[in-house]
């Protein structure tokens, strides 16, 4: 009876080694092939992201960003350890422990999909496997992407230390509002440095790699303080807070910069305008779009941007009173629907969804809400309650019927608004004592116009205004117009006269001349229509004489 137990036993054995060794062959035999030809991993130790490139002013205040993917490189070594923990937390606790996977997650992650029916399938894949997934491999579910994962991961633990993997993960990963790597996302959700941030807070941002796309903190409010609360107690559970700040900070609302708690950075920057849209068309077909966006560079502008200011108003002043004098009425030909009118918050949301320019100093979009009799009641953006369009603020313009006709001067609002137009509007006040009068109609000008100030001694451009509004119209008419060169060329005449032995007291006769042109006999007059006689060459470029510069 032994012998034949022992025979049973010793047949069973055989059949389980047999079937161990051949399993064992067979995944050796299915990972042999799966690693032929899979993308080199070494690539990762040159690491290059993409990172945002800021035009600073002389005085070296960031004053524009540009951007594909906002990143902001940080060393790990600058991380904070209470980032780095909330992190490894809420991806990956053993990361420090196992050598680029984690059996033990993927055991008990697959235990877990199998009591929930699947309605409970948690990621397994370790920070490693992240790492390998987002730099050199697609995100499609599928078992030969996972086998691929699994042995470059492998690979990358036996060149990189662990801190250097850390450190590629924190600040290649997405969280979600264009932000890519931690330091981004904090700046973005709470416009603070990383050393700034609060336990809640840091955890909030390991929250995001779950889903940024759905982890939104006020469309998915609850969701997220759910995932953040998470967060807090896998940090604790594993030593790196305490109870009592495990639970006070689970207690705290969440709060970031998109509820409205912080401001935005965007905020704290001076509106996009022709000067640093010049410089990155400019260094785009230099340097090339890819490196201009994603190359990190730091640039320092030669603008001026109190005398920015001023030229800006300047021109906006000129072609305004031009635009104004000529009393026709056009409007922003942008309308909000009735419907939308009819109670202060959706009139509001509507106007504020409008494409209207608001980079003009002291205008601000309206909507008008009624017309009387002779007035309009109108809702201005960022201002409470409601003012009214007085009907003499009207009577300066026409305008323009279906027809394409002008029609009659207008007399009360309802000429030249209707329920519903968007308009632009500013403030009218007393000169000497500040106070409103009324708010008035303004429109940006149908004519436009360009404005550059350079230092003749360096070269540099202090201040450059290529239209009425940069948010109107982005094309610069100080760099992209092309115009005759006019008078402007007459300096290079006098400059070659000057090279050829005339000096400035030399005696040009300004007199009538007749030139024959292959189109013709050509009589050129200056703009005066008058002749000057023997004039010193100085006075002709002085007073722009175009006969004495012919």
């Amino acid at each position: 009876m032994l012998r034949f137990f022992l025979s049973v036993f010793g047949a069973i054995f055989s059949w389980l080694v047999t079937a161990i060794f051949f399993a064992a062959l067979t995944v050796g035999a299915v990972f042999w092939m799966y690693s032929r030809d899979l993308p080199s991993h070494e690539q990762l130790a040159q690491y290059t992201p993409k990172t945002i490139s800021r035009i600073y002013s002389g005085e070296g205040r960031i004053i524009d960003e540009f951007a594909q993917e906002r990143r902001i490189f940080v060393p790990i070594d600058e991380i904070p350890p209470l980032v780095k923990e909330a992190f490894i937390s809420a991806e990956d606790k053993n990361f420090y422990r196992h050598h680029g996977f984690d059996p033990r997650g993927m055991v008990g992650a697959m235990v877990e999909a199998v009591k929930s029916g699947g309605r409970n399938v948690r990621g397994a894949s370790t920070i490693t496997q992240q790492v390998m997934k987002n730099f050199l491999l697609s995100s499609d579910r599928s078992i030969e992407r996972k086998l691929k994962e699994l042995i470059l991961a492998t690979r990358l633990e036996q060149s990189l230390s662990k801190d250097q993997i850390l450190e590629l993960y924190l600040n290649e990963i997405f969280l979600g509002q264009n932000s890519f790597g931690v330091a981004a996302a904090a700046q973005t959700y709470f416009n603070k440095p990383l050393t700034e941030l609060a336990p809640h807070e840091a955890a909030t941002l390991a929250s995001m790699p779950q889903a940024p796309g759905r982890y939104h903190p006020v469309r998915a409010k609850e969701r997220v303080t759910e995932r953040r609360n998470y967060v807090l107690r896998e940090m604790w559970q594993n030593g790196y807070l305490d109870q009592a700040t495990y639970e006070s900070e689970s207690k705290l609302p969440l709060r970031s910069v998109q509820n409205g708690d912080f401001p935005a950075f965007q905020q704290q920057l001076p509106p996009r305008d022709y000067f640093t849209d010049e410089i990155r068309r400019q260094l785009s077909a230099q340097f090339g779009e890819d490196e201009f966006f994603g190359g990190g560079l730091a640039i320092r502008a030669t603008v001026d941007p109190a005398l920015q200011k001023i030229a800006a108003g300047a021109l906006q002043k000129a072609l305004e009173q031009y635009d104004r004098g000529r009393g026709i009425w056009r409007g922003t030909a942008v309308t909000i629907p009735a419907d939308k009118l009819q109670t202060e918050a959706d009139w509001r949301a509507a106007l504020a969804d409008t494409k209207v320019p608001r980079d003009i100093e002291g205008w601000f979009p309206a909507v008008v809400l009624s017309l009387g009799d002779s007035d309009a009641s109108i809702g201005i953006e960022n201002h409470d309650g409601t003012e009214t369009i007085p009907a003499k603020d009207v009577q300066w313009a026409r305008k323009r019927l279906a027809s394409g006709k002008l029609g009659p001067r207008a007399r009360v609002a309802s000429d030249l608004l209707d329920l519903g137009d968007v308009v632009l509007v500013r403030q009218m006040t007393d000169d000497k004592t500040g106070a409103l009068i009324r708010w008035t109609l303004r429109q940006v000008p149908e004519i436009e116009g360009g404005f550059m100030a350079m230092d003749v001694n360096t070269g540099r451009v202090l201040s450059m205004q290529g239209g009425f509004s940069y948010q109107s119209s982005v094309f610069n008419r100080a760099t992209q117009a092309q115009r005759q060169p006019g008078s402007t060329f007459k300096p290079f005449v006098y400059a070659a006269a000057l090279d050829s032995g005339f000096t400035p007291a030399t005696i040009v006769v300004d007199e009538p001349i007749t030139v024959n042109t292959p189109q013709g006999m050509w009589t050129p007059k200056n703009s005066t229509g008058k002749f000057y006689g023997p004039t010193p060459m100085r006075t002709g470029i002085e007073q722009s004489r175009n006969l004495m510069t012919i």
